[in-house]
């Protein structure tokens, strides 16, 4: 009796197509990549992003600072993903102290140099850091003692005031100027101050120190109007956080960056020379406004 077979079971060999040779594949479709367009953002998105108002993008696409890459067909500005990358660091650099005019600087330069400007500016942020610490730990100390009705070790009484800007140099620079009006105005506005208006004003003199390397690395001499301009603004400064400082007065200044080993230390960490550059433009701004 002959059994039916199974159509769908092979018994045997195939002659179909030749042996050892495979059936051709069936072609594949080709597909398409699709195209992903940039992710854009309306100039209300990037304010509500970065908190600053419309107006401040504004102004920064009218003085070229940060121009939109793209525009809606109804002409409104969209910025992209390496649009809003600049702003970050517009907004960083802005934070350190510089003005618009170094920022746009500092953005066309060579990757070094805002390198140098970063890591100088993350050594500041990280002393301070280590002197806000000391400073809270101390405060917490004290605290704890007067909560627990407790005397505090003597031997761990000084503990972190090595960071502080107190100290030596202050003693030092009370007994030579205690007694003049600078100091006592000084003094008075110290202590006024809080933590955030110490640490802006830090940032203001470290971006100063900045702007000063910078135009002393590019070249820049010390009478032109770039190091002029410099001195102007760390004249402002002086006056802004600490005191009255005519020109005069800051020839003086300058005069100390030179001769006290200690100021042109602090210049010259940067790059040698840089104390006595910063010295010469005080001079320079000085004279132009017949200080």
């Amino acid at each position: 009796m002959t059994l039916p077979t199974n159509p769908n079971r092979r018994s045997g060999p195939r002659h179909d197509h030749p042996p050892n040779q495979q059936r051709p594949m069936p072609a594949m479709r080709s597909q398409k990549t699709k195209h992903v367009p940039a992710r854009t953002y309306t100039v209300t998105e990037v304010a509500a992003r970065c908190h600053l108002s419309v107006r401040a993008l504004h102004h920064y696409d009218a003085i070229g600072l940060l121009r939109p890459s793209r525009r809606s067909a109804a002409n409104y500005r969209l910025y992209d993903d390496q649009d809003l990358l600049r702003l970050q660091q517009i907004l960083i650099y802005r934070e350190f102290g510089l003005s618009l005019e170094a920022v746009a600087q500092l953005l066309d330069a060579e990757p070094a140099a805002r390198e140098h400007v970063l890591q100088t500016q993350r050594a500041a942020l990280l002393a301070q850091q280590e002197r806000l610490q000391a400073m809270l730990q101390m405060v917490d100390a004290n605290l704890n003692a007067i909560k627990e009705h407790q005397t505090m070790n003597p031997d761990t009484l000084f503990q972190g005031t090595q960071t502080f800007r107190e100290g030596e140099y202050a003693a030092e620079a009370e007994q030579r100027w205690g007694k003049t009006d600078a100091w006592q105005e000084s003094r008075k506005r110290q202590q006024r101050y809080s933590a955030d208006d110490r640490a802006r004003m830090q940032a203001e003199a470290d971006a100063n120190v900045a702007e000063f390397l910078t135009a002393f690395r590019a070249g820049q001499p010390p009478d032109g109007a770039v190091a002029r301009e410099l001195a102007r603004q760390h004249r402002e400064q002086i006056e802004r956080w600490h005191y009255p400082c005519p020109p005069a007065m800051h020839v003086q200044l300058a005069e100390m960056y030179v001769h006290d080993a200690r100021f042109a230390a602090h210049y010259d960490q940067h790059q040698a020379g840089l104390a006595h550059y910063i010295a010469a433009a005080i001079r320079s701004a000085a004279a132009e406004a017949g200080g």
